[in-house]
């Protein structure tokens, strides 16, 4: 990127954050010393280091300068407001999985939709709701967990997102609690006049044996130009169980960069599932720390681009403990002249004897355009573990396109069966019904004869099986 380039989006930034530290529209948040110098630290560190480059090994295949070039307005209180009156109920109710009794929440341009959430009965001390709201009825209890996970020198953009969020989520279970009903957050970029970058924060924090399942949902409206900036920080106490989604499924002119930042603690178990199907530019970065013995995560995460898509997956698993456990498994389908990264590194400590960790990246090229760059990484300190990775990187195979063929399928359905069952490996291991079967659909809906393909997915599945 050039240095003008640059220092006038940095420029634009501080600005915003000085706007931001005079303001008191933030609820009393500006009150709260603690979350003052939070916020100074983050940007004085993004003053330092800059906007990442190539130069920068974790960013040597994605480069940002298509968002630093952009002339985007951070979004504040005002944009949601008018963002509110600009999503109509059908769109919404287009975008919402179909579930009934679920808790949900609406972000509109990173602002709280009250009237467009819906929000059950909860159980004593629980709480769901807006983060901007939190800090002001119970920042006690944000205090010791806010910007806990976070080491924003290694993820600049959170840095960014530390200094300039106005609002996010915030799921608090308490100990032994159990939340049946599925925890839906929506944020939908709406603002198509003005090219908008929302800086979502979203803290998630479960007792001792809570157990919840939250799902992120991104959209953008047609049309918006958007860049998303999103951190979600989770903490899970002893023995808690969390099953957390995230699907990203902004339009192709829109940019993404993401973080989930996770700390386990002793036996507490996570599934996370990372679902990206859109944006021009897209940044994944999942770091976790099993921080207690016996803790467990799993790492489930699939990328589809097609055209000029760039999707980027960096995961960091810190084993920090003895008998901790994770297990990772991503895929990827790129078309067209999409590019793909993975990057997923294992961090085995030396005191995290009797470590069990796998990992497992597979990738689909359907065109010879389509690029993918993938790095598996090892780092054991430890005498007593057992760990294993691997990458694939291929076409659709032949032979197996022959033996669908001679079954009488054309070509191009064979293809599209092939590569719906590849990708469906990973999708049916999501629990969450409606979101395993929206994605059936879209990614069924992305290939030809797509109804075609799901009257006939069980019959692909076993042909795959018996090959």
């Amino acid at each position: 990127m050039s240095t003008s380039q640059a220092n006038n989006l940095a420029e634009n930034f501080h600005a915003a954050f000085l706007a931001q530290q005079e303001t008191k529209s933030l609820n009393g948040s500006k009150s709260l010393a603690w979350l003052a110098a939070h916020r100074q630290c983050a940007f004085d560190q993004f003053q330092e280091n800059g906007f990442p480059t190539r130069r920068h090994e974790t960013w040597k295949y994605t480069d940002v300068t298509p968002i630093t070039k952009t002339g985007f307005v951070l979004a504040n209180a005002e944009y949601g407001s008018a963002g509110h009156n600009s999503v109509e109920q059908r769109e919404l109710d287009a975008l919402r999985f179909d579930q009934k009794n679920t808790h949900e929440l609406v972000f509109i341009n990173g602002q709280f939709s009250s009237e467009h959430s819906n929000i059950g009965v909860l159980a004593d001390n629980v709480i769901i709701g807006s983060l901007r709201a939190a800090l002001t009825d119970t920042p006690a209890l944000l205090e010791p967990r806010l910007n806990q996970c976070i080491n924003s020198e290694d993820h600049i953009f959170a840095a960014l997102n530390t200094a300039l969020f106005s609002d996010g989520a915030f799921v608090y279970v308490p100990d032994n609690v159990v939340i049946e009903e599925p925890i839906v957050i929506y944020f939908i970029s709406s603002n198509s006049e003005q090219m908008l970058t929302t800086t979502p924060r979203n803290l998630i924090v479960l007792g001792k044996h809570a157990q919840a399942n939250v799902i992120e949902s991104f959209h953008g409206l047609k049309d918006v130009v958007s860049f998303t900036n999103t951190i979600t920080e989770i903490e899970t106490d002893d023995g808690a169980i969390l099953e957390h989604y995230k699907v990203q499924q902004e339009n192709t002119d829109s940019f993404h960069i993401g973080g989930t930042h996770i700390k386990q603690h002793r036996n507490s178990r996570v599934e996370s599932h990372s679902i990206s199907l859109g944006g021009a530019i897209v940044r994944n970065d999942i770091v976790t720390e099993l921080a207690g013995e016996g803790a467990e995560i799993i790492l489930n995460g699939l990328y589809m681009g097609d055209g000029r898509q760039h999707v980027d997956n960096h995961t960091l698993v810190h084993h920090a403990k003895p008998h901790t456990r994770s297990n990772e498994y991503y895929r990827g389908v790129l078309d067209g002249h999409a590019h793909g990264v993975f990057n997923g590194r294992v961090i085995v400590h030396k005191d995290a004897q009797k470590t069990d960790a796998a990992q497992s990246n597979a990738n689909l090229l359907l065109s010879d355009h389509a690029e993918i760059d993938t790095k598996p990484e090892l780092e054991i300190y430890a005498n007593d573990v057992k760990c294993s990775h691997g990458a694939t990187v291929g076409q659709l195979d032949k032979n197996m396109l022959f033996y669908i063929r001679s079954r009488g399928i054309d070509e191009e359905t064979a293809k599209s069966l092939l590569t719906f069952a590849f990708v469906d490996d990973v999708i049916r291991r999501i629990k969450f019904a409606p979101v395993r079967e929206q994605l059936e659909v879209s990614v069924g809906g992305r290939l030809p004869d797509a109804d075609l393909i799901k009257a006939n997915l069980n019959s692909a599945k076993k042909i795959e099986e018996s090959v």
